[in-house]
């Protein structure tokens, strides 16, 4: 290849680090080390209302677990840094102004109220949501001179008509047409710039010769390549990647599958087993075996050979796929010190012997105690979860719980306390008589530890998957919510609780 090969995976800092995360990483980490290259990990924080230190620090800490090493990023630096977007500001900026001044890109003062205003008219209209360029128009003065007293944002120019083709690795030409291109918001009023135009000008500057994504991203390469093309420089080359899907090959979703990294580490699985799943969920070695290493995988590693085909991430399968790695991989030696480091270790345990201490009597209490914290999911029926309450209530409050566990941001005891304390308050429940339930869908059992103590330890990832394990048992019975039951029940949930579900 002309160029050093160097690929890279820029994860947002928003939430729980994703599974999708790693199957990206997996492939531009394969393709960098089979040419050579370096593998480069940046930190995507212009979002400053949801990026968080922590999370960061959970992308760092899941991809390492998955088995995911960097040559450079925020915590081991590089010759390209930094390695944070909110780091480089400066150098955005400079773009930006640059883009203006060449007539590339314009600064538009329409306030939310007229482009809500506007996009409503078109969809009344049954016409393509888009800005219609009032802004364009003004003269480099005026804007100038506006935007030193009112809030703007900057867009790109966009061509009126023809078409952008562009050169796919795995796709070969693709060509979209302009009109299906809206004038794209480069820089926010806040100052930060967007994905787009801090995507193009960081991947330029790191010299990233191989930008391997999803195929979301098909449709705004048009708005990449343009921008390549009015900065003046060379686009890397683009090869876009099926998507993981759901069962149902919807678009892999933590409302349907576990999606969280810590889900699998925390419900046991070995992490060069889930690394090996995610490999076939894309990739083919040449002599079609199942079972094969990150080096293995690296050593035959063609982007060629990655399939086009929707991959079905399935659970079961991955279950199957560990089970032979612990039998065949392992030695019984092997296997329990991965079980010591896994939750049968002093770190772990000590979490939960303050709260078992109170209920022991011999020390065979204690795994009866504590075993929801050691099982993926544990075992009950729907009677158990029904109990006392009425046969349609246990589905509704399970998935107010789901929601309103969704938007907690903090972990532990006193926030998770607080939430179920709301949800009896606005249900016109005595916790008592709502606490019942959750006992059962967590633990499977009403007499466990304390329950937002237990909570705390499972952690967000199998707490969800819990609940959407009693959902679904309650809908296999009849006891469950349909589509239409779901939706009545958000707008119920929107007005009580002043939320919307997105």
């Amino acid at each position: 290849m002309s160029q050093p090969v160097r690929t890279r995976i820029a994860p947002s800092p928003t939430g729980a680090p994703h599974l999708g995360t790693v199957y990206m990483a997996l492939f531009n980490l394969a393709f960098a080390r089979k040419h050579g290259g370096q593998f480069i990990l940046r930190i995507e924080d212009t979002d400053r209302k949801r990026s968080s230190t922590e999370s960061e620090k959970a992308i760092f800490k899941a991809l390492r677990w998955a088995g995911i090493e960097w040559d450079e990023g925020p915590d081991c630096g590089g010759q390209y840094g930094p390695y944070r977007q909110s780091e480089r500001l400066d150098l955005y900026e400079r773009e930006i102004n640059r883009l203006i001044e060449n007539g590339h890109a314009y600064r538009c003062f329409c306030t939310p109220q007229r482009l809500n205003e506007l996009r409503a008219k078109q969809i009344a209209n049954k016409e393509t949501p888009r800005y219609d360029g009032l802004c364009l128009s003004l003269s480099p003065e005026e804007s100038a001179r506006r935007a030193k007293s009112e809030p703007f944002v900057v867009r790109m120019k966009i061509p009126e008509s023809g078409t952008c083709e562009f050169t796919d690795e795995l796709r070969g030409q693709v060509s979209i047409e302009w009109a299906q291109i809206d004038h794209q918001v480069i820089r926010k009023s806040d100052g930060f710039p967007t994905y787009h135009l801090a995507n193009v000008v960081d991947d330029h500057e790191m010299a990233i010769s191989h930008v391997i994504r999803g195929e979301e991203w098909i449709s705004s390469t048009p708005k990449h390549v343009l921008l390549y093309q009015y900065l003046g420089w060379q686009c890397p080359v683009f090869a876009h990647l099926p998507l993981l899907r759901n069962p149902d090959k919807s678009k892999l979703s933590k409302r349907k599958n576990p999606t969280g990294i810590f889900y699998f580490r925390d419900a046991g699985f070995l992490p060069e087993a889930l690394l090996n799943y995610l490999g076939m969920m894309g990739y083919t070695l040449p002599d079609q075996r199942e079972i094969f290493s990150l080096d293995e995988l690296i050593e035959t590693f063609d982007i060629k050979r990655i399939s086009l085909g929707g991959p079905i991430f399935d659970l079961a399968k991955l279950k199957w796929l560990n089970g032979r790695y612990l039998r065949e991989k392992l030695n019984p030696a092997e296997v329990i010190d991965r079980l010591q480091t896994w939750k049968a270790n002093p770190e772990f345990l000590g979490k939960i012997m303050p709260f078992a201490l109170q209920r022991l009597e011999t020390f065979s209490d204690f795994f009866p105690l504590a075993q929801f914290l050691l099982s993926e999911q544990p075992i009950y029926t729907h009677e158990d979860l029904v109990g006392k309450m009425e046969p349609d209530q246990p589905a509704k409050l399970l998935k107010i719980a789901e929601w309103e566990l969704e938007k907690t941001s903090s972990w532990d005891r006193d926030t998770l306390s607080s939430v179920f304390q709301k949800m009896a308050e606005v249900e016109d429940l005595k916790l008592k008589q709502l606490l019942p339930l959750f006992f059962m869908a967590m633990s499977g059992s009403t007499v466990s530890l304390p329950l937002f103590d237990g909570i705390a330890l499972l952690g967000p990832d199998l707490t969800r998957m819990r609940l959407r394990h009693a959902l679904e048992l309650l809908s296999a019975n009849g006891q469950g919510l349909s589509k239409k039951g779901i939706k009545k029940l958000e707008k119920e949930y929107a007005n009580r609780y002043g939320e919307r579900i997105d």
